[in-house]
Protein backbone atom coordinates (compact mmCIF):
# COMPACT_ATOMS: atom_id res chain seq x y z
CA UNK A 1 0.00 0.00 0.00
CA UNK A 2 1.69 3.48 -1.42
CA UNK A 3 1.63 6.68 1.54
CA UNK A 4 -0.59 9.00 1.81
CA UNK A 5 -0.30 11.93 -0.81
CA UNK A 6 -2.24 15.15 -2.30
CA UNK A 7 -2.81 15.08 -6.19
CA UNK A 8 -2.81 18.72 -7.29
CA UNK A 9 -6.33 19.53 -9.69
CA UNK A 10 -5.14 19.40 -13.15
CA UNK A 11 -2.64 16.11 -12.38
CA UNK A 12 -5.46 13.21 -11.02
CA UNK A 13 -8.68 12.44 -13.58
CA UNK A 14 -10.48 8.62 -12.01
CA UNK A 15 -8.36 7.88 -9.00
CA UNK A 16 -8.75 4.08 -9.48
CA UNK A 17 -7.39 1.45 -6.79
CA UNK A 18 -4.29 0.42 -8.45
CA UNK A 19 -3.65 4.69 -8.85
CA UNK A 20 -4.06 5.21 -4.65
CA UNK A 21 -2.60 1.60 -4.11
CA UNK A 22 -5.44 0.45 -2.12
CA UNK A 23 -8.40 -2.32 -2.80
CA UNK A 24 -11.80 -0.38 -2.50
CA UNK A 25 -12.18 3.48 -3.49
CA UNK A 26 -12.71 4.66 -7.08
CA UNK A 27 -13.58 8.73 -7.34
CA UNK A 28 -13.88 10.78 -9.81
CA UNK A 29 -15.43 14.29 -10.78
CA UNK A 30 -17.29 14.82 -13.50
CA UNK A 31 -18.12 18.29 -15.49
CA UNK A 32 -21.04 17.64 -17.92
CA UNK A 33 -20.56 19.59 -21.71
CA UNK A 34 -23.96 20.95 -23.72
CA UNK A 35 -26.08 18.01 -23.74
CA UNK A 36 -23.46 15.40 -22.90
CA UNK A 37 -24.74 12.14 -21.13
CA UNK A 38 -22.80 9.42 -19.56
CA UNK A 39 -23.49 6.01 -19.05
CA UNK A 40 -21.92 3.27 -15.72
CA UNK A 41 -22.98 -0.38 -16.54
CA UNK A 42 -24.41 -2.92 -14.44
CA UNK A 43 -21.20 -4.28 -12.18
CA UNK A 44 -20.18 -4.95 -9.14
CA UNK A 45 -19.80 -1.68 -7.92
CA UNK A 46 -21.96 0.38 -5.95
CA UNK A 47 -21.80 4.08 -6.56
CA UNK A 48 -22.38 7.12 -5.05
CA UNK A 49 -23.60 10.61 -6.84
CA UNK A 50 -23.07 13.96 -4.88
CA UNK A 51 -24.30 17.02 -7.19
CA UNK A 52 -21.26 19.57 -7.08
CA UNK A 53 -22.31 22.26 -9.53
CA UNK A 54 -25.64 22.47 -11.56
CA UNK A 55 -28.25 20.22 -12.42
CA UNK A 56 -28.44 16.48 -13.33
CA UNK A 57 -31.20 13.99 -14.18
CA UNK A 58 -29.94 9.92 -13.72
CA UNK A 59 -31.74 7.50 -15.07
CA UNK A 60 -31.52 4.21 -13.41
CA UNK A 61 -34.14 1.63 -15.03
CA UNK A 62 -37.68 3.11 -15.51
CA UNK A 63 -36.83 5.58 -13.37
CA UNK A 64 -35.56 9.17 -13.35
CA UNK A 65 -33.95 11.30 -10.45
CA UNK A 66 -33.26 15.13 -10.36
CA UNK A 67 -30.36 16.30 -7.98
CA UNK A 68 -28.68 19.57 -8.38
CA UNK A 69 -29.79 22.90 -6.81
CA UNK A 70 -26.51 24.55 -6.15
CA UNK A 71 -24.27 27.17 -7.61
CA UNK A 72 -21.00 25.94 -5.45
CA UNK A 73 -20.65 24.30 -2.77
CA UNK A 74 -20.89 26.92 -0.27
CA UNK A 75 -24.45 27.35 -1.78
CA UNK A 76 -26.45 24.82 0.22
CA UNK A 77 -26.52 21.11 1.18
CA UNK A 78 -25.83 18.69 -1.70
CA UNK A 79 -28.02 15.81 -3.23
CA UNK A 80 -26.63 12.31 -3.21
CA UNK A 81 -28.10 9.39 -5.30
CA UNK A 82 -26.63 5.88 -4.17
CA UNK A 83 -27.31 3.13 -6.94
CA UNK A 84 -26.26 -0.31 -6.05
CA UNK A 85 -24.36 -3.06 -7.83
CA UNK A 86 -26.05 -5.15 -10.90
CA UNK A 87 -27.94 -1.51 -11.71
CA UNK A 88 -26.65 0.48 -15.02
CA UNK A 89 -26.84 4.39 -14.80
CA UNK A 90 -27.45 7.13 -17.33
CA UNK A 91 -26.31 10.68 -16.34
CA UNK A 92 -27.28 13.88 -17.82
CA UNK A 93 -26.36 17.69 -16.97
CA UNK A 94 -26.67 21.07 -17.54
CA UNK A 95 -23.79 22.41 -19.25
CA UNK A 96 -20.78 22.71 -16.82
CA UNK A 97 -22.47 20.40 -14.43
CA UNK A 98 -20.47 19.26 -11.63
CA UNK A 99 -20.87 15.36 -10.35
CA UNK A 100 -18.43 13.52 -7.99
CA UNK A 101 -18.72 9.83 -8.41
CA UNK A 102 -17.49 7.47 -5.46
CA UNK A 103 -17.75 3.86 -6.15
CA UNK A 104 -16.71 0.60 -4.48
CA UNK A 105 -17.02 -3.20 -5.10
CA UNK A 106 -20.23 -4.77 -3.16
CA UNK A 107 -21.19 -7.83 -2.13
CA UNK A 108 -24.78 -7.49 -1.35
CA UNK A 109 -27.38 -5.70 -3.59
CA UNK A 110 -29.50 -2.83 -1.87
CA UNK A 111 -32.20 -0.34 -3.08
CA UNK A 112 -31.91 2.84 -5.10
CA UNK A 113 -32.04 5.89 -2.54
CA UNK A 114 -31.70 9.44 -3.15
CA UNK A 115 -30.85 11.55 -0.13
CA UNK A 116 -31.80 14.99 -0.26
CA UNK A 117 -30.97 18.46 1.97
CA UNK A 118 -33.95 17.89 3.44
CA UNK A 119 -33.87 14.58 4.41
CA UNK A 120 -29.57 14.71 5.89
CA UNK A 121 -29.73 18.21 7.09
CA UNK A 122 -26.26 19.34 8.98
CA UNK A 123 -24.87 19.20 12.06
CA UNK A 124 -22.35 21.56 14.46
CA UNK A 125 -19.28 19.88 15.07
CA UNK A 126 -16.40 20.46 17.49
CA UNK A 127 -16.31 24.34 19.53
CA UNK A 128 -14.29 27.05 19.37
CA UNK A 129 -11.53 27.52 16.60
CA UNK A 130 -12.25 23.68 16.35
CA UNK A 131 -16.30 23.76 14.94
CA UNK A 132 -17.10 23.20 11.42
CA UNK A 133 -20.28 21.98 9.52
CA UNK A 134 -20.83 18.41 8.59
CA UNK A 135 -23.58 16.63 6.66
CA UNK A 136 -23.41 12.94 6.47
CA UNK A 137 -25.85 11.92 3.55
CA UNK A 138 -24.26 7.97 3.62
CA UNK A 139 -23.89 7.33 7.60
CA UNK A 140 -22.92 4.38 8.85
CA UNK A 141 -27.04 3.17 9.36
CA UNK A 142 -27.17 3.98 5.60
CA UNK A 143 -28.53 0.95 3.66
CA UNK A 144 -25.72 0.71 1.53
CA UNK A 145 -22.70 -2.07 1.42
CA UNK A 146 -19.07 -0.27 2.34
CA UNK A 147 -19.98 3.54 0.51
CA UNK A 148 -19.83 6.16 3.23
CA UNK A 149 -20.03 10.15 2.08
CA UNK A 150 -19.26 13.15 4.28
CA UNK A 151 -19.85 17.20 2.94
CA UNK A 152 -17.65 19.54 5.16
CA UNK A 153 -17.82 22.79 5.67
CA UNK A 154 -15.31 24.85 7.77
CA UNK A 155 -14.75 28.72 8.12
CA UNK A 156 -11.59 30.10 7.54
CA UNK A 157 -9.07 29.65 10.28
CA UNK A 158 -10.78 27.15 11.67
CA UNK A 159 -9.08 23.15 12.36
CA UNK A 160 -11.28 20.16 11.08
CA UNK A 161 -11.14 16.51 11.04
CA UNK A 162 -10.04 17.39 14.75
CA UNK A 163 -8.71 15.82 17.23
CA UNK A 164 -6.63 13.82 14.58
CA UNK A 165 -7.58 10.34 13.76
CA UNK A 166 -7.02 7.48 11.72
CA UNK A 167 -9.34 4.51 10.25
CA UNK A 168 -6.43 2.44 9.80
CA UNK A 169 -6.84 -1.13 11.90
CA UNK A 170 -9.89 -3.05 12.47
CA UNK A 171 -9.69 -3.52 16.10
CA UNK A 172 -12.23 -2.73 18.68
CA UNK A 173 -12.94 1.23 18.39
CA UNK A 174 -11.34 1.50 14.89
CA UNK A 175 -11.94 0.62 10.91
CA UNK A 176 -10.10 0.12 8.70
CA UNK A 177 -11.05 2.45 5.99
CA UNK A 178 -9.85 3.62 2.70
CA UNK A 179 -10.26 7.39 2.93
CA UNK A 180 -10.70 10.33 0.01
CA UNK A 181 -10.75 14.18 0.86
CA UNK A 182 -12.08 16.34 -2.08
CA UNK A 183 -11.38 20.00 -1.56
CA UNK A 184 -13.09 22.95 -2.86
CA UNK A 185 -12.73 26.46 -1.74
CA UNK A 186 -14.97 29.84 -1.30
CA UNK A 187 -12.46 31.80 -3.72
CA UNK A 188 -11.01 28.81 -6.06
CA UNK A 189 -7.94 31.43 -7.31
CA UNK A 190 -6.77 32.65 -3.78
CA UNK A 191 -8.15 29.73 -0.86
CA UNK A 192 -5.84 27.46 0.62
CA UNK A 193 -5.85 25.11 3.37
CA UNK A 194 -3.51 22.77 5.41
CA UNK A 195 -3.22 19.23 5.10
CA UNK A 196 -1.72 17.03 7.54
CA UNK A 197 -1.57 13.33 7.55
CA UNK A 198 1.02 11.60 10.15
CA UNK A 199 1.84 7.92 11.69
CA UNK A 200 4.32 7.90 14.54
CA UNK A 201 4.72 4.20 13.83
CA UNK A 202 5.53 4.47 10.51
CA UNK A 203 8.02 7.64 10.94
CA UNK A 204 5.56 9.49 8.08
CA UNK A 205 4.16 13.03 8.47
CA UNK A 206 3.23 14.54 5.19
CA UNK A 207 2.32 18.37 5.38
CA UNK A 208 1.04 20.04 2.44
CA UNK A 209 -0.95 23.20 1.22
CA UNK A 210 -4.25 21.73 -0.55
CA UNK A 211 -6.23 24.24 -2.66
CA UNK A 212 -9.51 24.18 -4.57
CA UNK A 213 -9.78 20.84 -6.77
CA UNK A 214 -6.76 18.90 -4.86
CA UNK A 215 -7.38 15.75 -3.43
CA UNK A 216 -5.87 13.82 -0.78
CA UNK A 217 -5.76 9.65 -0.31
CA UNK A 218 -5.51 8.49 2.84
CA UNK A 219 -5.23 4.90 3.27
CA UNK A 220 -3.32 4.93 6.89
CA UNK A 221 -2.39 7.61 9.41
CA UNK A 222 -3.46 10.33 11.39
CA UNK A 223 -5.22 13.09 9.85
CA UNK A 224 -6.22 16.47 10.12
CA UNK A 225 -7.03 19.72 8.28
CA UNK A 226 -7.31 23.70 8.75
CA UNK A 227 -8.53 26.09 6.29
CA UNK A 228 -6.52 29.42 6.01
CA UNK A 229 -7.60 33.16 8.13
CA UNK A 230 -10.33 34.38 6.15
CA UNK A 231 -10.60 31.06 3.42
CA UNK A 232 -13.63 29.12 3.85
CA UNK A 233 -12.78 25.46 3.34
CA UNK A 234 -15.42 22.68 2.08
CA UNK A 235 -14.17 19.35 1.27
CA UNK A 236 -15.68 15.88 0.65
CA UNK A 237 -14.94 12.50 2.32
CA UNK A 238 -15.79 9.27 0.52
CA UNK A 239 -14.56 5.96 2.79
CA UNK A 240 -14.86 2.28 2.33
CA UNK A 241 -13.17 -0.72 3.53
CA UNK A 242 -13.52 -4.18 4.21
CA UNK A 243 -15.55 -4.19 7.48
CA UNK A 244 -17.88 -6.79 6.97
CA UNK A 245 -20.04 -4.33 9.42
CA UNK A 246 -21.08 -0.23 8.24
CA UNK A 247 -18.77 2.19 10.74
CA UNK A 248 -16.86 5.20 10.53
CA UNK A 249 -15.24 4.19 14.18
CA UNK A 250 -11.63 6.10 13.94
CA UNK A 251 -9.12 6.24 16.23
CA UNK A 252 -7.86 9.45 18.25
CA UNK A 253 -4.18 10.78 18.18
CA UNK A 254 -3.67 10.54 22.22
CA UNK A 255 -1.29 13.13 22.70
CA UNK A 256 -4.34 15.52 21.34
CA UNK A 257 -7.43 13.68 21.75
CA UNK A 258 -7.91 15.75 25.44
CA UNK A 259 -8.80 18.58 23.56
CA UNK A 260 -12.20 17.65 22.83
CA UNK A 261 -12.87 17.66 26.38
CA UNK A 262 -12.19 21.39 26.53
CA UNK A 263 -14.92 21.52 23.73
CA UNK A 264 -17.36 21.51 26.94
CA UNK A 265 -16.07 25.09 28.24
CA UNK A 266 -15.83 26.73 24.77
CA UNK A 267 -18.92 28.16 22.56
CA UNK A 268 -19.36 27.10 19.28
CA UNK A 269 -17.99 29.32 16.80
CA UNK A 270 -21.05 31.60 15.47
CA UNK A 271 -20.25 31.79 11.55
CA UNK A 272 -21.10 27.83 11.72
CA UNK A 273 -23.61 26.87 10.37
CA UNK A 274 -22.53 29.11 7.39
CA UNK A 275 -23.85 26.86 4.55
CA UNK A 276 -27.82 27.23 4.48
CA UNK A 277 -29.82 23.98 5.35
CA UNK A 278 -32.46 24.36 2.54
CA UNK A 279 -31.63 26.39 -0.31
Amino acid sequence: MVDPQVLKHGAWDVITPEIAGWEFVTFQVKTFGDGETVEFPADGNERAFVNLHGDLVVTVGSDEYRIGGRDTVFDGLGHTLYVPRDTAVSITGTPGAELAIATAPATEQHEVVLVTPDDVGSATRGAGTATRQVSTPMSPDFPADRLHIVEVWTPGGNWSSYPPHKHEHDVDGEAQLEEVYYYRTRDPENGWALQRVYSPERDFDLDVPVRDGDICLIPWGYHTTVAAHDQDLYYLNVLAGPAPKRTLQAAEDPALAPARAKWETLDADPRVPFVPVHP
